[in-house]
């Protein structure tokens, strides 16, 4: 087999093993009652909802998906649930967008000037960095489908393939606002250091229009209140333009929130995996990634310091870009091929949580089949009460309310099902609420108890 074949062909097998990798890792998570109904339940409520011509309120906070990160990439994905109404759609797109990532990160590489071998020693890093299995265990998230097409967002602009790099900017600002910051850096780095006026201009004056019309038109519309995470910011003002402002102004402020222990650890795990090719002459790149770096940065917001969620995956293309260019200027680590892939997969080893699958994953095991047969045993349509655990199980209807702390005043009488599990109430808070719910639901003769089995209670109103 000719070399061109071959690196094709292992590209292909890793891709496709990848994926299918992706797609059962996350489905046995689900499988054992581990996912959990923020976000997962969140986005299969409001895709369902969407795919029945109705409009996608999420009933956890009554909030119109649009109003939560002006998504509207869900609007096309609900197609899928047209066909078949099923949770493993969302797992099969995630699987499909992050293991898919290693064709346009080996275009780039082969763009760039290295080798085919090398080429595809980079698409074995991006699969073993660790954030890319992380995340695709981490429930679902839409902004999992701009992942890939920042890659192809790039290539596009090096070939000048204007109109292709437009649909995967249009399509990136789709899936999340906050990414629209990226788009915009992301324009201001072609523009300066690649020298693609066109794309560079386009995308960042499209990065700021769009981050200006979603955060202060589409999103304080269809949530009647302003961006949900500028919480995070506080410190820097109560609005996108206070924000804004005072992070110039007061630089001091901003300063004392970046140089902390908790971002020197973020920073480590973020660089780590793939330290050996980041020089700083060839760090050009990370100029599109400094909105996000600098979110994840300010805040105190933990989960935005980890390779664990969602936050950090804006970064993970101009990271590897950077090693691309370095690769391709340093003729010296071209021959430390394997010594890469070691140290990809020696750190994979470390910091993805693949071990949840034996620990904390199995948590739930004495209740699993309890929980099984009272979700089998809840009519579809009917408005239902139930654990955070068990909600993504069961989002395919207009009404599902949690059982959590803060909820103990929740009427009971306003539901039509209600299935909780005492001994696992998910969020670990939340089981003082939850035992008292089924006191409560005991001593309601409007109910009566269909299901008990192993501290898994299941209410049906009379």
């Amino acid at each position: 087999m000719k070399e061109k074949d071959s690196n094709l062909y292992w590209l292909w097998i890793i891709t496709s093993v990848s994926i299918i990798i992706f797609f059962l890792f996350a489905s046995l998570r689900h499988f054992l009652f581990q996912s959990n109904a923020l976000d997962l339940g969140w986005f299969d409520q409001a895709v369902f909802l969407i795919s029945q011509g109705k409009t996608p309120i999420v009933s956890f906070s009554d909030d119109h998906i649009v109003g939560d990160h002006a998504a509207f990439i869900l609007y096309p994905l609900a197609l899928f649930y047209a066909i078949c109404p099923n949770i493993h759609w969302l797992f099969a797109i995630q699987a499909i967008a992050l293991g898919s990532g290693t064709f346009p990160v080996y275009k780039l590489a082969q763009q760039a000037g290295l080798q085919k071998k090398l080429a595809l020693t980079m698409s074995e890093v991006y699969l073993l960095y660790p954030l890319v299995f992380n995340i695709n265990i981490f429930d679902f998230h839409s902004e999992v489908i701009a992942l890939p097409l920042l890659f192809w967002g790039i290539l596009w602009a090096k070939n000048n393939k204007f109109l292709y790099f437009l649909f995967a900017i249009i399509t990136i600002l789709s899936c999340k606002a906050v990414l629209s910051l990226t788009i915009a850096a992301m324009g201001l780095w072609l523009f300066l250091f690649e020298r693609k006026r066109l794309c560079g201009s386009v995308a960042l004056g499209l990065g700021v229009f769009w981050f200006c019309i979603a955060t202060q038109v589409i999103i304080p519309q269809f949530s009647g209140s302003k961006v949900a995470a500028l919480g995070r910011y506080s410190f820097l003002g109560n609005s996108v333009g206070e924000i804004i402002k005072n992070s110039l102004l007061d630089p001091s402020a901003v300063f004392s929130r970046i140089f902390t222990s908790a971002n020197f650890e973020y920073l480590i795990l973020l660089v780590l995996p793939v330290i050996w090719g980041l020089y700083p002459r060839y760090l050009t790149p990370m100029v599109a990634a400094i909105p996000q770096l600098g979110l994840n940065l300010l805040t105190d917001y933990q989960p935005q310091k980890d390779l664990v969620h969602q936050y950090s995956l804006p970064i993970l293309p101009f990271l590897l870009l950077s090693n691309i260019y370095t690769l391709a200027a340093k003729k010296e680590l071209p021959q430390c091929r394997k010594l890469i892939i070691m140290w990809s997969l020696v750190i994979f080893l470390v910091l993805a949580k693949y071990s949840y699958f034996g620990s904390k994953y199995l948590e739930q095991l004495d209740t699993l089949w309890a929980m099984k047969q009272g979700v089998k045993l809840v009519p579809p349509q009917v408005k239902v009460l139930t654990s955070p655990q068990i909600a993504p199980h069961l989002t395919q209807r207009p009404v599902v309310k949690l059982g959590i702390k803060d909820t103990e005043s929740i009427n009971i009488n306003n539901f039509e099902y209600v299935l909780l599990n005492v001994h696992h109430p998910s969020w670990p808070n939340s089981k003082k609420t939850v035992i008292d719910l089924v006191e409560r639901l005991k001593e309601n003769k409007n109910f009566t108890s269909i299901h008990e089995q192993d501290n898994v209670f299941l209410f049906k109103r009379n």
